[in-house]
């Protein structure tokens, strides 16, 4: 095994620890480390909680001694800033590592090569660009908020072979039941709220199906933020999101011409309003909502429906990822489509393609 094979081999290994902290450590990011001598792990941790000690120091007090001259993997540049903790930078220093090898600089302005040119001022050999590309991935929401000031955004639908994501007049029209997909494609969806931050829903879909937008059954360590885009305030007040104990984790995105009267009404059972630029008439601004996201510190936010909000999304080109669990049934021309009549066309790359039950996931990321 050359050079390049044994750090890649070890930064395999910190992005996989970096990994566990997911849904846990927004709006940090996640983080792994492996201290290495001779050959041999000595210490390795990662960033498990917000405010809790960084995978660097962890990594570093669980090689104790055995860490003086040894080589630090780390999966994103260490911070050299005192925040909720105290420097990783000055962790390292004084631990004696005598190499770091950094997957990527850390992109959040507050660092942004500081802790790079302190270690090398100290005479630490660094080395950047082990295993970029997988570690940016692995950053997703984070590297997007401080790369290009909005979280990345994954559109999730579930959909007929035929590109339909209901009948018309919905499925109790037909006789069904109100899924489309079935329980192993569910749970995984329950999965993917659990990495979440946010959850996006419009109007139209918290009307017809009343969801509670909760992570379930697969052990979630917090559950995400729920928005419903309605322009005008316009939802009952009866709906399970805007109703205790649901209401105190549900942002409501509205014109700024939305009734006040309203607001004070959702402000007294929990709601959260964000009044946003734009006219009512023409829905929530993806992009506006976006930058709001941003503000708020989240990072990684799921679109769930419904037709509508899917292609106002798509139409700004504010999708980053598409998540399409494809059922095998066809619903013929009588079904909704969850492109419609998009305008131009979106390209992407298929990043994973796999049986969920009786299903089927693509995730698709698209091109910008």
């Amino acid at each position: 095994m050359d050079r390049t094979e044994h750090d890649e081999a070890f930064m395999h290994r910190a992005l996989a620890l970096a990994a566990r902290g997911r849904g846990r450590v927004s709006p940090n990011p996640m983080v792994g480390a492996v201290v290495v001598q001779a050959g041999r792990v000595v210490g390795e941790g990662w960033h498990r909680a917000l405010g809790e000690p960084h995978a660097e120091t962890v990594a570093l007090e669980r090689a104790g001694a055995r860490a003086r001259g040894a080589t630090l993997y780390v999966t994103l540049e260490p911070c050299a800033h005192h925040g909720r903790t105290p420097p990783c930078v000055d962790a390292i220093l004084s631990a004696g590592v005598r190499r770091c090898v950094v997957a990527v600089r850390d992109p959040h302005a507050i660092v942004n090569g500081r802790g790079l040119r302190r270690l090398r001022a100290a005479g630490v050999r660094v080395e950047v660009g082990a295993l970029a590309a997988e570690a940016r991935e692995l950053l997703g929401g984070y590297w997007s908020v401080h790369t290009s000031g909005r979280p990345r955004v994954t559109l999730k639908l579930a959909a007929s072979l035929d590109g339909r994501i209901a009948p018309l007049g919905g499925f109790a029209a037909r006789g069904r039941h109100r899924w489309l997909t079935g329980t192993a494609a569910r749970r995984a969806v329950h999965r993917m709220r659990a990495a979440s931050d946010a959850i996006v829903i419009g109007a139209g879909t918290a009307r017809a199906d009343d969801p509670r937008l909760t992570s379930r059954g697969v052990g979630a360590a917090r559950q995400p933020l729920r928005i419903v885009c309605d322009s005008r305030l316009a939802l009952p007040r009866t709906l399970h999101l805007l109703r205790p104990p649901l209401s105190r984790g549900t942002v409501i995105a509205c014109a700024r011409s939305a009734p006040k009267r309203a607001e004070r009404a959702l402000a007294a059972a929990g709601v959260r309003v964000w009044r946003l630029p734009g006219p009512a008439e023409r829905g929530v601004s993806p992009r506006a909502l976006l930058r709001r996201m941003a503000r708020e510190g989240l990072q990684e936010v799921m679109v769930e429906g419904g037709a509508r909000l899917a292609r106002s999304f798509l139409a700004a080109r504010a999708v980053d990822r598409l998540a399409l669990f494809t059922a095998p049934v066809v619903i013929g021309d009588g079904g909704l489509s969850w492109s419609g009549t998009l305008a131009g066309e979106l390209a992407g790359r298929t990043v994973a393609l796999q049986r969920v039950g009786g299903d089927t996931l693509v995730m698709v990321e698209l091109e910008a």
